[in-house]
């Protein structure tokens, strides 16, 4: 009952707020684009991809959190961050998460309004109830005394389910991460590479893959891990994944520096930038392959905040074989959640930070 209260609180966001006319029986939609019929309403929304991981929304929208213009109109948070310059949208996918905030239907309702905007997609399968990190990649409840090979056809399967959903109501996916900051594996322990079970891995990988590409043909399946700027942690994953006959379209990224904190390593963000893109260019190089960074934040009231973002971009953009930059949660402010690295004020308004995110 709590995740159809929320899932539905959600549904009533799009409905309402967006100015929408929304009936029980219909899916939520957006109202024409003025003067024209093309959903980007003009924006180009081609090339580079400049996005934003936003599944916290429909969660903050529920509880209340606006957002603003810079002359203080309140406005809806995608169509916003499309107009500050953002052309793809990032969503993470749990399983069957407590109170329903990124299932499968939570993932649909703002997967629809970001296609509406004319939005690029990325779907983030993180096969948890949870978070799926470097210290966590734990099964989902209903997996866990699945043997290794029902746990292959469950990550096949819940890949082509949320999918096919997507797909079924007309919207376009054009990336797809099999797993979330992968670091060490995934489903542990039964896919915990640091444990021997690279080969394990590389199946659950496999499994993954193949469903996507049964789906969306034309999608591309990202491989993400953490620490962008540590080149021995991918060399490490990649060298066993390939080795095991894992497949995959594009390397994904995270990088976090924290200027302000006590980890030595992440206080020089100008030298953890140098060191992601010179690994960036090694990668594509060793591997053959595209990359992304997937994740990309950085303290809110840093005070060089928008240096980071525009330097770190601008030299992402000159490597070949770079796609795109993506920040994560940047709608976030006033400590939603405890995160503190979004890229919006204590009161809902943008920072000049979502420059570098101009083409």
């Amino acid at each position: 009952m709590k995740k159809l209260k929320y899932l539905f609180m959600a549904l009533a966001i799009v409905c309402g707020a967006m100015t929408t006319s929304c009936k029980n029986d219909e899916k939520p939609t957006f109202p024409e684009t003025e003067g024209t019929d093309d959903p980007t309403g003009g924006y180009d929304m081609t090339g580079f991809a400049r996005g934003a991981d936003v599944s916290w929304l429909t969660e903050m929208e529920a509880s209340g959190r606006k957002f603003y213009d810079s002359k203080g109109r309140e406005r809806e948070c995608m169509e916003l961050l499309r107009e500050l310059g953002m052309n793809g949208i990032r969503l993470r996918v749990w399983v069957d998460p407590e109170e329903g905030w990124c299932s499968k239907e939570d993932v649909i309702i703002k997967a629809w309004r970001a296609h509406n905007l004319g939005y690029r997609l990325m779907i983030d399968f993180h096969y948890s109830d949870t978070w799926a990190d470097p210290g966590n990649q734990t099964k989902p409840a209903a997996w866990q005394n699945y043997s290794f090979d029902e746990l292959k056809n469950a990550v096949s399967e819940h890949t082509k389910d949320v999918l096919s959903a997507l797909k079924d109501k007309g919207i376009d996916v054009e990336w797809v991460q099999v797993g979330n900051e992968t670091r060490t594996g995934m489903l542990w322990n039964d896919g915990k590479a640091s444990n021997g079970n690279t080969a394990n891995f590389a199946e659950l990988v496999k499994s993954g893959y193949n469903a996507v590409k049964e789906i969306y043909p034309d999608a591309q399946v990202i491989i993400h891990i953490d620490e962008g700027n540590n080149p021995n942690r991918y060399n490490w994953i990649f060298d066993g994944l390939k080795e095991n006959g894992a497949k995959w379209d594009i390397i994904g990224m995270s990088l976090y520096p924290e200027p302000d904190g006590d980890n030595e390593a992440k206080k020089d963000w100008k030298k953890m930038n140098d060191d992601c893109i010179a690994n960036m260019q090694a990668l594509i190089s060793k591997y053959n392959t595209k990359v992304m960074m997937c994740e990309i934040g950085i303290p809110w009231n840093y005070e060089e905040a928008e240096a980071f973002y525009t330097d770190f971009i601008t030299k992402a953009k000159a490597v070949e074989g770079c796609l795109g930059v993506f920040a994560w949660e940047p709608q976030c402010y006033a400590g939603w959640e405890g995160y503190q690295k979004g890229m919006f004020n204590d009161e809902g308004y943008p920072m000049s930070s979502l420059n570098a995110f101009k083409r």
